[in-house]
């Protein structure tokens, strides 16, 4: 698999215009942005804006979703494929070399920035009014990308990155409640997709659900999943799992006379300390203590 280490040599490989600076490139996308035929990794951060006609862009193992304006976003050392792409309007490819981001803030603060690790289904789809602020944040970099450097440069630069990467967070929110508006409400399906789970064989196979498990399950990544949880219950995919598990442990104790150890094993607890110690933080009291009141 092809990995570019330098972004003169991806731009060098595929025809785009060679960097005016090795450590950021900005391309613009008239009717194509193809990079070469097969899927390949960066020591760049990459962000997109695209109207998809037709083609393919792979990211991690799954395909991008892509209707009307989308943006992408992708990290370094991600495996990426782009095929056979034709747009509907134009759109950009920036790039963002690991080293231009150093000794700024945007080194560490990039990483909290989940969008980065979506994948399927996944891409920011904007509404007009939305990217008409991208461009203008594009354009503004495009100005002190193509002038005569000065020690100035580069922190303007990072600052409207910076911008386009605080406003994609706001726009995700905004599509998080309209998709759970058209699509349902995400934690009703990730709790039936628990419920799915622990009738499966699959829960025979591998025990105690995971995050990744039942974001796999959906059709979404991790931090996507945990993402739109957050935004719909103020807790994370891993607080509901524990929620889903003690209630499911709470029916048992009352619909039969199990030991604490018999529903621990049941849900896939291998380590019965641990159950305990799950089970107090949720209800507050321990299993045994639970078990003793509704004998009472």
């Amino acid at each position: 698999m092809k990995h570019y280490k330098s972004i003169t040599d991806l731009n060098r490989e595929n025809g785009f215009a060679l960097p005016e600076n090795p450590l950021i490139s900005l391309n613009r996308c008239n009717n194509t942005c193809t990079i070469g035929d097969r899927a390949f990794t960066t020591d760049f951060y990459t962000i997109g804006f695209k109207k998809l006609k037709s083609g393919v862009i792979k990211y991690g193992r799954t395909k991008y979703d892509h209707e009307n304006g989308s943006m992408s976003f992708m990290k370094p050392r991600q495996i990426i494929e782009f095929k056979d792409l034709q747009f509907e309007e134009d759109g950009f490819l920036l790039f963002i070399h690991e080293d231009f981001l150093n000794g700024h803030f945007l080194h560490s603060e990039i990483e909290k920035y989940s969008f980065f690790d979506y994948e399927i289904n996944e891409a920011l789809h904007l509404s007009p009014k939305e990217e008409q602020i991208i461009w203008d944040l594009y354009h503004k970099i495009e100005i002190e990308y193509n002038n005569n450097p000065d020690e100035y440069s580069r922190e303007i630069m990072l600052a409207h990155i910076d911008s386009i990467l605080k406003y994609a967070q706001r726009f995700y929110k905004r599509q998080f409640i309209n998709r759970t508006e058209l699509s349902g409400n995400t934690v009703s399906k990730f709790n039936n997709a628990l419920s799915i789970y622990f009738k499966s064989d699959q829960f025979k196979k591998q025990g105690l659900p995971s995050v990744s498990i039942l974001a796999s399950n959906l059709n979404l990544s991790v931090r996507y999943l945990s993402d739109l949880l957050k935004q719909e219950t103020g807790k994370t995919a891993i607080e509901l799992i524990h929620i889903y598990l003690i209630a499911e442990a709470k029916n048992r104790f009352t619909e039969a006379d199990y030991s604490v150890s018999e529903i621990a094993y049941q849900l896939g607890f291998e380590n019965l300390p641990y159950f305990s110690r799950l089970f107090k933080k949720e209800v507050g009291i321990s299993p045994n203590q639970y078990k003793k009141q509704l004998m009472n």
